[in-house]
């Protein structure tokens, strides 16, 4: 399989392909894809990184593994295709910017229209095999994800990093603050919601709030 970054990526990340862990990596994802039924779709394992570019880039949302059932994923975190039902995180995110800001909750759980505005869907695993959670975690992905996160800190001012849970916040410990503006709160999964750990951080408006002060055209979530 010949994994193909967008165009605007490619300057950034280039050095990264041509790295052996990345052929290791490649070659990895290309034998589980001939063997067994893997997600997203093999054109939509970049999708994060189709919809954003580099030179559009204001928000980084990071998740974890793509979802595993049928038809879910499509290369964006957290986000859906069309029609299918709202995986748990998802719904408590919609259930957030409905108390945060108002909005309804959609009836599509596709993010792409964040995504085209600039906001960033970055799992830090890119596939995974049907069914079997995790199962492409330790393979490379991670090192890949994490050297995004350092050159979009290293290249770019102003971004806003939004950090759910501590899986993600690891992934953020090498962001610098002082160029850089990063929200925490926990997951929205169920379990962290439940506890009080994730309903109430207004992640939404203070993004909003953040781009207001800044000069920057709010994000219409």
């Amino acid at each position: 399989m010949n994994l193909k970054i967008a165009e605007s990526w490619m300057p950034i990340l280039e050095e990264e392909f041509r790295k052996p862990y990345f052929k290791e990596l490649n070659d990895f994802v290309t034998t589980e894809y001939a063997k067994h039924q893997c997600f997203p779709e093999k054109d939509k394992i970049l999708a994060a990184f189709d919809f954003c570019s580099f030179d559009a880039l204001k928000v980084v949302i990071i998740g974890q593994d793509p979802y595993h059932d049928i038809d879910q994923a499509n290369g964006l975190c957290f986000s859906v295709n069309d029609g299918v039902k709202h995986p748990p995180s998802l719904k408590n995110i919609f259930k957030e910017l409905e108390t945060d800001i108002g909005n309804p909750i959609p009836e599509s759980g596709n993010l792409e229209h964040w995504a085209k505005q600039g906001v960033l869907l970055l799992n830090a695993t890119l596939t995974v095999r049907a069914h079997n959670a995790g199962s492409h975690q330790k393979k490379g992905w991670e090192q890949f994800t994490d050297a995004v996160i350092q050159h979009i800190s290293d290249k770019k001012e102003n971004v806003v990093f939004l950090l759910w849970g501590g899986y993600a916040k690891k992934k953020g410990r090498k962001i610098d603050v002082k160029k850089h503006f990063v929200l925490t709160s926990g997951h929205p999964s169920p379990l962290s919601a439940n506890r009080g750990y994730w309903f109430g951080n207004k992640h939404f408006s203070k993004v909003n709030a953040f781009f207001s002060e800044t000069g920057f055209k709010k994000i219409d979530w």
